[in-house]
């Protein structure tokens, strides 16, 4: 006997055939992503970054005296030779640097390359010329202080002073100003110690000077690596 239909057509007591889709799925709520949190502020206290001659850390003061001021950076001025020195007897809490430097125990961040020049006084012939080379050198007293940063110079022709080395490069480029003998230094150095009386050429082909950042690695404290994050461009909000 024949099963009646309903009003709709369909057999009655017979399930409805799949469709085949799979039904979709609803949605889920998208998360929202908070961003990392700002770093805790310090502790008030004090950051004592040394600074060899020539150095110009003023950019990165201003701005660490933006973002930290709950603790005072003090510059305190290095001669270069002193620089691991003040380091190892924690006279300073980080430092700018020239290499070569002993750097065992250290982190050091390379920082730039200085040029060198040649001081010479503002009479002699050696400034008709805009970048001086090796040979235009050659027959010219070279003046070396005690203090020289660059190390042995490879200047064939020159001459060694008569008399002793001087004291520091502030004596030496004031005895070129008397048009006795040049001296060879990282620009920096030759702007720290400008005078009216001597002006200064590039040195083509001559050592670089490299400057670098360095701690020591068991002072690697949160204050030190705020202020390397700034010397590296870190925003504030920045991570490690």
């Amino acid at each position: 006997m024949t099963q009646g239909r309903g009003s709709g057509g369909r057999a009655r007591g017979r399930a409805p055939k799949p469709s085949g889709r799979t039904p979709k799925r609803a949605a889920s709520p998208r998360r929202s992503v908070s961003p990392d949190p700002a770093p805790a502020p310090l502790a008030p206290g004090v950051l004592r970054l040394g600074a060899v001659p020539g150095a110009t850390p003023g950019r990165w003061i201003d701005r660490w005296n933006e973002r930290m001021p709950r603790i005072a950076l003090e510059l305190v001025p290095l001669e270069a030779d002193d620089a691991r020195r003040a380091l190892d007897e924690r006279r300073v809490d980080a430092a700018i640097v020239r290499r070569p430097i002993d750097e065992t125990g250290l982190h050091v961040i390379p920082l730039y390359d200085e040029v060198p020049v040649v001081v010479v006084s503002v009479d002699s012939e050696l400034t008709v010329v805009d970048e001086l080379t090796p040979d235009d050198l050659a027959g010219s007293v070279v003046l070396v202080p005690r203090d020289d940063v660059l190390g042995p110079l490879d200047l064939p022709g020159t001459v060694a002073p008569s008399f002793e080395p001087l004291e520091t490069t502030a004596d030496a480029i004031a005895t070129a100003a008397t048009g006795v003998g040049v001296v060879v230094v990282p620009m920096s150095l030759a702007r720290l110690h400008h005078r009216r009386d001597v002006t200064y050429r590039p040195l083509a082909g001559g050592p670089l000077s490299p400057v670098a950042f360095a701690w020591l690695r068991d002072r690697d404290g949160d204050d030190v690596q705020a202020l390397v994050g700034i010397i590296r461009g870190r925003t504030a909000n920045s991570s490690r």
